[in-house]
C-alpha cells in the first residue's frame, strides 16, 4: 500500500507539470494546429502574390494554417482566371475553402444578367458570401446611396436564390456626417434587407471612425456576419477619409479584439477574416503569420 500510495503521489505530480507545460506551451505560441481555429484570410492581403502565381501563394497559406478563404478576384464569371471548377479543385486540394468572395456590384453596371452570372458561378464554386466591398468616390451621396441599396436588395434576393447570402464591407467615410445623416446608421442598417443583407464589419475602419463595435452589436443584433481583423497602430481622433497607412498585424496594435469577440453571439458572428490593406508593409506571409499567431495563442483562447 506504501509503495501504491507514492506511485499515485507521483503520477499525480506529474500529470501536474504535463498540465503547467500544456498552458505554457499555448501561452509561448506553440499551437499543433492553425487550421483547427478556422481562421479565415481575404485574398486582398496578399494580391500582389495572388497576381504573380496563384497556386503557389494558396499553397503557402494554407501551410501557414488559414483555413477559410475570402477571395478578391472574380471577374467575368472567372476567379484568377480560372473556372469556378477549376479554382474549387485547386483550394480543395490544399485544405482551404473559399468561403466568401467580395464581388463588387457598382450602381453603373447592375444588371439582372450580370448579377445572375455572379450569383451561378459563386455557387458552383461553393461560396456561402458575396459581399460588396467599395463604393466609389463619386457615388458618396444620399441619393446614390439610397439607389445602391435599391440595387443591392435586388442582387441579394437573386444571390439568395441559389443558396447565397449577399453582405456589405464598410470603410470609415459610411460613418461621416452628411447633412445630419450618418449613412451607415441611418440608410444603410434600416435600408438594408436584414434577410437578404450581412453586414461584414471591418473593425479598423470601423474603429478609425470612432465607433464602438460592441456598442453597434447591441444595438444591431445578428446583423454582423462576417467580421474584418486589421489592427491599427494607435488611437486618433475619428476621421473620414480613407487613409489605411495605420494598418498593423492582428494583435500588434491597439484594437481590443478579445472584448470585442466576446459580443461574438450578440452580433450574429459566425466567420473572422484576416486583412491587411498594407500586404503587410513589403512582407505580406511574415504579416500574415503573425496575425493568425496572436490570434491563436492570444485572442482565440
Amino acid at each position: 500500500m506504501q509503495n501504491r500510495r507514492e506511485f499515485l503521489k507521483i503520477s499525480a505530480a506529474g500529470s501536474l507539470s504535463m498540465m503547467l507545460l500544456g498552458a505554457a506551451g499555448c501561452t509561448s505560441g506553440i499551437v499543433k494546429d492553425r487550421k483547427s481555429f478556422g481562421v479565415g484570410i481575404q485574398l486582398y492581403t496578399i494580391r500582389d502574390a495572388m497576381k504573380a502565381d496563384v497556386k503557389g501563394t494558396l499553397k503557402k497559406v494554407s501551410d501557414i494554417g488559414y483555413k477559410n478563404l475570402e477571395l478578391a478576384g472574380y471577374s467575368d464569371g472567372k476567379f484568377y482566371g480560372f473556372s469556378a471548377a477549376e479554382f474549387k479543385k485547386i483550394v480543395s486540394d490544399l485544405g482551404l475553402v473559399p468561403l466568401s468572395s467580395h464581388t463588387q456590384v457598382e450602381s453603373a453596371s447592375v444588371s439582372l444578367d450580370k448579377s445572375k452570372l455572379m450569383a451561378d458561378v459563386h455557387a458552383e464554386l461553393g461560396v456561402k458570401f458575396c459581399i460588396k466591398p467599395w463604393i466609389e468616390a463619386v457615388d458618396r451621396n444620399i441619393e446614390q446611396y439610397k439607389k445602391m441599396i435599391g440595387d443591392v436588395n435586388e442582387v441579394a434576393k437573386i444571390t439568395k436564390s441559389v443558396g447565397i447570402q449577399f453582405g456589405y464591407h464598410n470603410h470609415n467615410f459610411e460613418f461621416a456626417n452628411l447633412n445630419g445623416v450618418i449613412p451607415y446608421f441611418d440608410l444603410f442598417l434600416p435600408g438594408m434587407d436584414k434577410d437578404l443583407v450581412t453586414m461584414e464589419l471591418d473593425l479598423f475602419w470601423a474603429s478609425k471612425a470612432g465607433q464602438d463595435p460592441v456598442a453597434m452589436f447591441n444595438k444591431y443584433p445578428g446583423r454582423f456576419q462576417l467580421l474584418h481583423m486589421k489592427d491599427m497602430s494607435h488611437n486618433q481622433p475619428p476621421f473620414y477619409e480613407v487613409i489605411k497607412d495605420d494598418v498593423c498585424c492582428v494583435g500588434a496594435g491597439v484594437i481590443d479584439f478579445k472584448k470585442i469577440l466576446a459580443a461574438k453571439e450578440t452580433a450574429g458572428t459566425k466567420y473572422i477574416f484576416v486583412e491587411d490593406d498594407n500586404q503587410g508593409n513589403g512582407k505580406p506571409f511574415e504579416g500574415i503569420d503573425l496575425s493568425i499567431k496572436n490570434l491563436t495563442t492570444k485572442i482565440l483562447i
